[in-house]
């Protein structure tokens, strides 16, 4: 990998040396609201490619940013979505297990149930079986 590093920054060097040489004419250089000196038309080629590999390299980024945040935006409402429903079922659940008869209410109905959970057999001291109220 570094080979293939190395060989791409000599060629863009050997590139950037061929454009200076090649374009040795003398261009003066008009920035709209001002007038900039003289300078080789090659140099001048050079840091325009340059300045436009740094804007584009920057725009990209921000670019790639925005759409990462997107993604990750609608990644984190579709797991919302499915949380929210998830949510929803455990409260139906919830809702039917509280509304439930308990098993004493199906098997002997509403009234047997209430009997039955208040008393609460127990040996007396005369060893005979007592029914009791349980606290």
């Amino acid at each position: 990998m570094r080979f293939l590093l190395f060989v791409l920054l000599f060629l863009s060097f050997a590139y950037s040396l061929g454009l200076v040489l090649a374009n040795n004419t003398e261009v003066g250089v008009n920035l709209l609201f001002s007038q900039a000196p003289t300078m080789n038309l090659g140099l001048l080629l050079i840091l325009c490619l340059i300045l436009g590999i740094i804007i584009g390299i920057l725009l990209s980024l921000l670019i790639f940013r925005v759409l990462q945040n997107k993604w990750e935006i609608s990644r984190l409402q579709k797991a919302n979505t499915n949380l929210q429903e998830q949510l929803t079922q455990a409260n139906v659940v919830i809702d039917r297990q509280a509304t439930a008869p308990t098993v004493e209410e199906a098997v002997y109905g509403a009234t047997a149930t209430n009997v039955q959970d208040t008393t609460e057999s127990h040996l007396n001291k005369g060893g005979t079986l007592s029914k009791r109220k349980r606290d």
